[in-house]
């Protein structure tokens, strides 16, 4: 199969939206120039630019398998590794997703669901499989999905005119007239479900109008509009900052779940389908990464490469390579560059356990290590902890600690 070109792939996508260079440039943080040389394929990004890209990706509103796909044009890794597998295949997670409509499906009284993800897996993670289940449950033509527009400098007609356009609405020009026209289905006696992706996508402002008019009318709908609203930091900070007074304090909440080996094996299979996989290899595997999805498809491609045996996959040398995924050094780097919050993560990597996990994370460094998808829960109720997901992950860390001291 020929390698897909960067330039023609990001000139394609650009013109989807009708997104102009400049407007590309404004909001990744280069220059125009720049991007026109992309475009033009007179120049391509490195991987120290692999950053922007993905912010390109969210500027232009891809899928994941869009996201992914322009990276690998660029050369560069995936954002969102191991996502479904063929149609017809049997699915990871399933069992979970099943849970979650369930669960949506008998809410009282207000059906509203947050799918809360950390980095790398997705907002939400198999959103098609998603949207499938919930067509299956509510009927095609009773299924919304709304990704709300990336841009920061949208202003509020251009949001709910997109929303409005996402939603089969038509040309609705203010937040009044996207919800008067949803409100009009329900009134009608209609049953629907919205899927909201990439919730803390725009702005703050903007978010917050949106999840009022969702909240509003399920509240004055109840039983009629059914929410699955899915993203990650920003989202749950929505549901618990702001007490009794937040717009989605009566949302159910849901934690996208650590992969399990019966996952984990069909992650692979669906990956290298030509490739044996021995569960003991896997074992070994899900142990060095933690099931951090992209350190997992990391692991996988090194052992492709060097030989899928269970001795392999408990090597130094597999471990040395995972430390130094730059997916890790991207999340760990920001907390190493101030004295203050470097001496902190260098007392955390020291510690097996880091405290008792809580819905919400009051500690600026342990959430932005839980949403950066390094540290996770062990345990439920009383005997819930945090823990690092992996000794890789910890070794990246030091490594990532030492380099900022030298370099301050």
């Amino acid at each position: 199969m020929a390698q897909d070109s960067f330039a023609e792939l990001l000139s394609l996508y650009m013109r989807r939206i009708r997104a102009s260079a400049s407007g590309v440039a404004t909001e990744i943080g280069l220059s125009r120039e720049a991007v026109n040389n992309w475009r033009n394929g007179l120049s391509a990004p490195n991987p120290r630019s692999r950053d922007k890209v993905v912010a390109c990706t969210r500027y232009l509103r891809l899928t994941e398998a869009e996201a992914n796909r322009l990276l690998s044009a660029a050369g560069l890794q995936p954002e969102f590794p191991l996502q479904a597998g063929p149609a017809g295949a049997a699915q990871p997670f399933a069992a979970f997703q099943d849970r979650l409509f369930a669960q949506l499906a008998q809410a009282v009284p207000y059906a509203i669901a947050l799918l809360l993800s950390p980095a790398h897996w997705g907002q939400p993670p198999f959103r098609q499989e998603l949207l499938q289940r919930a067509k299956a449950q509510y009927g095609d033509g009773a299924v919304l999905h709304i990704q709300p527009p990336y841009s920061v400098s949208t202003v509020p007609a251009e949001y709910f005119a997109a929303i409005g356009r996402q939603c089969g609405l038509g040309d609705v020009a203010t937040d009044y007239e996207f919800e008067s026209a949803l409100e009009r289905r329900l009134v009608a006696g209609e049953r629907l479900f919205c899927l909201v992706s990439r919730f803390e996508q725009g702005t703050p402002a903007l978010r917050e109008t949106l999840a009022g008019i969702l909240r509003s009318l399920s509240e004055m709908h109840s039983g009629r509009l059914h929410l699955l609203l899915c993203g990650g930091e920003a989202l749950a900070d929505l549901k618990y900052r702001s007490g009794d007074l937040s717009l989605l304090n009566i949302a159910q909440v849901h934690h996208w779940p650590d992969p399990s080996l019966e996952d984990l094996t069909l992650l692979a299979r669906h990956r290298w389908p030509d490739q044996a996989w021995p569960q003991s290899v896997l074992a070994a595997l899900q142990g060095v990464s933690g099931g951090h999805p992209a350190l997992f498809e990391e692991g996988l491609q090194w052992l492709v490469d060097h030989g899928v045996d269970e001795a392999q996959a408990r090597s130094a040398a597999l471990r040395s390579h995972l430390a130094g995924s730059p997916r890790l050094w991207q999340t760990l780097l920001p907390l190493a560059q101030a004295p203050a919050t470097r001496q902190r993560l260098a007392q955390l990597l020291q510690a097996d356990e880091l405290g008792r996990a809580r819905p919400y994370l009051q500690d600026d460094e342990l959430r932005r290590l839980f949403w950066g998808n390094l540290i996770h829960v062990r345990g439920t109720g009383d005997a819930a902890r945090l823990h690092w997901r992996s000794p890789a992950i910890r070794e990246a860390g030091l490594m990532v600690v030492e380099s900022a001291s030298g370099a301050a």
